[in-house]
């Protein structure tokens, strides 16, 4: 395709026109197909089906004698947490192994921080008004954490190696208010960026204003590899406590995207100090968590190579899907100035870029044509892209055949809200 910009007045009309008509064919196929959130697809799943099976009848004892069946455990069992510690490279006994959603630990970690302070507070965060940091594009899901508690939310710019730090270490440096930042380091939540060695060790060292300052470090997807690389990722634990800085990081993962979504397990790491403050919260709200569900885990995963011999199993499914949306938005999306997206190698999402005041047009084109997507904005604080560019795409749940009608509907939608802001700016 020639490129947009450099097309004269009526060869753009005629371009819009054609994907126009691109597009009211793709409305009358009547599509009714899903590419809004990152949930495993049925045949990931049925991977773990196994877990239906397991402990089995008269298996409830753990590996130091607990019975499962009862109370008690607040920290998990230890051989769950023994595999978390596996998978997150740190010391098992900073481990604690909780419920299915690591959501639910990062929420009770604000609120905590905000009624009780943590480990280094001065007093309460919800005494005074506080802020957190944001990368963008990032998981909207935090950001309505922050919404929800009235935490205010400073977006910083992402690049290829992950927040930009002169602008996080200028910002932390001098504003005590802000007290935490989140944080996907590795295939980022969408763009798949994985977080350099050097951003890591800045982010372990900088100077905060804030004593208490924490780092909310979502490792959902540490396993999700979608090639047969599997990247490491500098151990922010082990890089706040170099730093001197030990209880600077919160670590959060889960098997949410391991076994099932509706039925895993979710885990926290930190320092010691960090592990015992949550500890005590926790003891207040709760007796212990659901140990049948991490014996059943313990068993179908028993130690690290069982998960990755899982995720490969995983990858088989999800890679082609992404290969699909990738190689869709090739051959329809050529104009670099129409759009640019990522090719990650992990994780669950593909970012797509458009020309700025895009993004939304391109969404209620594809709803048009049956598709639903995450809302645009939704990559931001409040749903706010400044640009209006951003979309997220999730190809992992719908099958292979809906993936490849999907990704052409959003690539015949860029197209035609891309002409028409082209037209508009004339």
């Amino acid at each position: 395709m020639s490129q947009l910009s450099d097309l004269s007045d009526p060869d753009l009309r005629a371009l819009h026109e054609r994907v126009r008509e691109e597009h009211a064919a793709f409305v009358k196929r009547g599509l009714k197909l899903n590419m809004a959130r990152g949930k495993p697809a049925p045949e990931q799943l049925d991977l773990s089906e196994a877990l239906l099976r397991l402990p089995g009848e008269g298996e409830h004892a753990a590996s130091d004698g607990t019975d499962v069946r009862n109370y008690g455990g607040l920290a998990g069992l230890p051989e769950t947490r023994a595999l978390f510690a596996q998978i997150l490279d740190v010391d098992p006994r900073n481990v604690i192994v909780a419920g299915n959603s690591s959501l639910s630990m990062m929420h009770d970690h604000v609120v905590f921080a905000l009624l009780k302070g943590v480990p280094d507070s001065p007093q309460p965060w919800g005494r005074e008004p506080i802020k957190f940091l944001c990368p963008v594009p990032g998981y909207d899901r935090h950001f309505s954490v922050c919404e929800e508690h009235g935490i205010e939310m400073i977006p910083v710019p992402m690049d290829d190696e992950g927040p930009v730090m002169d602008e996080v270490e200028r910002l932390v440096k001098e504003d005590a208010s802000i007290k935490g930042m989140w944080c996907v380091p590795k295939y980022s939540n969408p763009t798949g960026v994985v977080y350099s060695p050097d951003v890591v060790r800045r982010l372990a060292a900088m100077e905060t204003a804030a004593p208490d300052f924490r780092i909310l470090w979502d490792n959902a997807y540490v396993v999700h590899h979608l090639t047969e690389e599997r990247i490491e990722l500098t151990n922010l634990v082990t890089a706040c406590a170099e730093a001197g800085h030990p209880n600077r990081p919160l670590v959060f993962a889960s098997t949410s995207k391991v076994t099932f979504a509706g039925g895993g397990l979710a885990a926290f790491t930190s320092s010691r100090a960090n592990v015992d403050w949550f500890v005590a919260r926790m003891s207040k709200r709760m007796i212990g968590p659901d140990k049948v569900n991490q014996l059943r885990h313990a068993k179908l995963l028993p130690d690290l190579d069982a998960v990755h011999r899982l995720m490969d199993a995983h990858r088989e499914i999800l890679a082609p899907k992404f290969r699909t949306v990738i190689e869709t938005f090739t051959a329809k999306l050529s104009d670099p100035r129409v759009a640019r997206w990522t090719e990650p190698k992990g994780g669950y999402f593909i970012s797509l870029d458009l020309p700025p005041g895009c993004a939304k047009r391109c969404a209620e084109l594809a709803k048009e044509a049956g598709i639903v997507m995450t809302p645009a904005g939704a990559a931001f604080p409040y749903k706010k892209d400044p640009e209006d560019r951003n979309l997220r795409i999730a190809p992992s749940f719908p099958s292979a055949g809906e993936v490849a009608q999907a990704a052409e509907g959003i690539a015949v939608s860029a197209l035609v809200a891309a002409t028409e802001k082209a037209l508009a700016d004339r």
